[in-house]
C-alpha cells in the first residue's frame, strides 16, 4: 500500500508535468485584455513561495497589459479563505489568484466543500518538492537521525510549514507513514504558510519545517537553517548536496506541491484563453527563467485542459494519502 501511494504521488505530481510542460501555445487567438485593475488573490502569507511566484507573475502581467495587478494576501481558514475568494468572485477576468495544491486537500480533511471543480484553471507555474529543514543549531545531521529519534521518543519533536492537513503536513505525515511510523510521532504545529513556519524554526519554536526546499533556499544559503532531505528523486540543481528521499529512505517517499494561476468557476473561454496565452508567453521569457533560477526552481507551464486533468489526478492521489494517515473527514 505504501509503495502504491508513493508511486501514485510521484506519477501524479511529477510525471504528468513532464508530459505537458512543453505544450504548444493555444491555436486560437484570444483578444480579451483587461481595461482596469485586476485583483490577484494569494491564499497564503507574504514571503512564502506562493506569494513570491504570484507577485512576480502579477508584475509581469501588469507590464504586459498596462493595468495594475494588485496582489492581496487573503490568509485564514487554513487556505479556505483565499481559495473561496477566488472561486466565488465574478468570473469577469478582474479577479484571479494562486490556487495551490490545497484545493486537493482541504475538502478531504473536512475544512470545506470547495474543490478543484469550483475554479477555472489557467496555468500551472510551479512544481515544488518538499524538504526537511532544521535550525543551524539542531543536533540532527541526517533525516535518519530525525526518524530514529522520533521512533524512540514519539511526540517529542515538532514540525511546521502550513495548515493542518496542508501539503507540507502531508509531506511529513506521509513520510512517517511510509516509513512504518505513526504519522503523529512528530507533532504538527499549524502555520499560515512556509514563511512564518521558517521564522518559528529559526526562533526555536519548532524542531523542523517541511516546506518546499526552494522556499528555504535563501536561509540554507545564509546558514540559518540546514537541509536534511529533499522529497524528490533527483537533487535540486541549486542545492545538489541535499540528499533526496528517494535514495535516503527505505520507502523512497517523495512529494511535491504546485502553484497555479486560476480564476473563478465559469470564467468565459475568451478570458481564460487570453490569460493562458499571456502566462505561457511570460514563462518563456529570460526574466522569468532568471527568477526561477534564483529560487532554485525549474521553469514549468501547463495550460488549462491539461491542468484540470492534473488536478483531478492529484485529488485522487492525495485523498488516498490523507485517508491512509488518518486525516480524512
Amino acid at each position: 500500500m505504501k509503495s502504491m501511494m508513493k508511486t501514485a504521488l510521484r506519477v501524479g505530481v511529477l510525471g504528468a508535468i513532464a508530459a505537458s510542460t512543453s505544450s504548444a501555445a493555444l491555436a486560437q487567438s484570444c483578444d480579451w485584455t483587461p481595461d482596469r485593475a485586476v485583483t490577484y488573490i494569494v491564499p497564503w502569507g507574504a514571503g512564502g513561495g506562493t506569494d513570491a511566484n504570484s507577485r512576480m507573475l502579477a508584475t509581469m502581467l501588469e507590464q504586459k497589459w498596462g493595468v495594475p495587478f494588485n496582489v492581496v494576501n487573503r490568509t485564514g481558514g487554513n487556505g479556505v479563505t483565499g481559495h473561496s475568494a477566488i472561486a466565488n468572485a465574478d468570473p469577469d477576468g478582474y479577479t484571479v489568484g494562486a490556487v495551490t495544491v490545497e484545493i486537493n486537500t482541504m475538502h478531504w480533511v473536512g475544512l470545506t466543500d470547495l474543490n478543484y471543480t469550483n475554479i477555472t484553471p489557467i496555468g500551472l507555474i510551479d512544481i515544488v518538492p518538499a524538504s526537511v529543514l532544521v535550525s543551524k543549531d539542531s543536533p540532527f545531521e541526517t533525516i535518519g537521525d530525525v526518524l530514529d529519534y522520533a521512533r524512540e521518543n514519539p511526540g517529542d519533536l515538532t514540525a511546521s510549514g502550513t495548515s493542518l492537513g496542508g501539503i507540507w503536513h502531508l509531506a511529513l505525515a506521509g513520510m512517517l507513514n511510509a516509513e512504518g511510523m505513526d504519522p503523529e510521532s512528530i507533532r504538527w504545529i499549524p502555520s499560515q504558510g512556509a514563511a512564518p513556519a521558517l521564522q518559528e524554526l529559526i526562533a526555536g519554536g519548532v524542531d523542523m519545517a517541511t516546506p518546499a526546499l526552494s522556499e528555504g533556499k535563501a536561509l540554507v544559503d545564509s546558514g540559518e537553517v540546514r537541509a536534511l532531505a529533499y522529497m524528490h528523486d533527483t537533487p535540486m540543481a541549486a542545492l545538489p548536496d541535499v540528499p533526496v528521499t528517494a535514495d535516503a529512505l527505505d520507502s523512497g517517499w517523495t512529494l511535491a506541491a504546485y502553484i497555479t494561476i486560476s480564476g473563478p468557476e465559469g470564467m468565459p473561454e475568451e478570458i481564460s484563453c487570453a490569460y493562458q496565452q499571456a502566462v505561457e508567453e511570460i514563462t518563456q521569457t529570460q526574466e522569468w527563467a532568471e527568477f526561477k533560477e534564483s529560487r532554485g526552481a525549474e521553469v514549468v507551464f501547463t495550460g488549462g485542459d491539461e491542468l484540470m486533468a492534473y488536478m483531478q489526478a492529484q485529488d485522487e492521489a492525495l485523498g488516498a494519502t490523507i485517508t491512509a494517515v488518518g486525516l480524512a473527514e
